[in-house]
This record gives C-alpha cells, structure tokens and sequence, in this order.
C-alpha cells in the first residue's frame, strides 16, 4: 500500500495539510497513521465529509 503525505494529498484533495492534520487526528481519514511528527495517508482514502455544511437541504 502507497502513503502519502499531508502535503501530497492536499494538492489532490484541495484543502490545506493543517486542516488535513486535524481531520487526521480526529479519526476522520480511514486508514493514518502517524510515523512521529509526520501523518501518512494510504493513497486510495477518501476525503472525509465536510461537517459544516448539510448535504441533503430541504427547501420549504
């Protein structure tokens, strides 16, 4: 299995590696793992939903 790094997949996933840092430490990215300071991300996961927004709104 290929990893990739924070910086790496923030060019793929178009968000900032901080932010992917933290969605790594919350447990939202399948499969990181942290090699010391440094978060590894399996190439093939799957950006996380972003919370903040509702995916199905209903309109009145």
């Amino acid at each position: 299995m290929e990893y990739l790094t924070t910086v790496e997949m923030s060019k793929r996933w178009n968000i900032s590696s901080r932010r992917i840092g933290v969605l790594c430490t919350e447990g939202r990215v399948e499969g990181a793992i942290k090699k010391g300071k440094m978060w590894l991300i399996p190439s093939d996961a799957v950006k996380p939903v972003d919370g903040r927004f509702k995916v199905n709104k209903v309109e009145a």
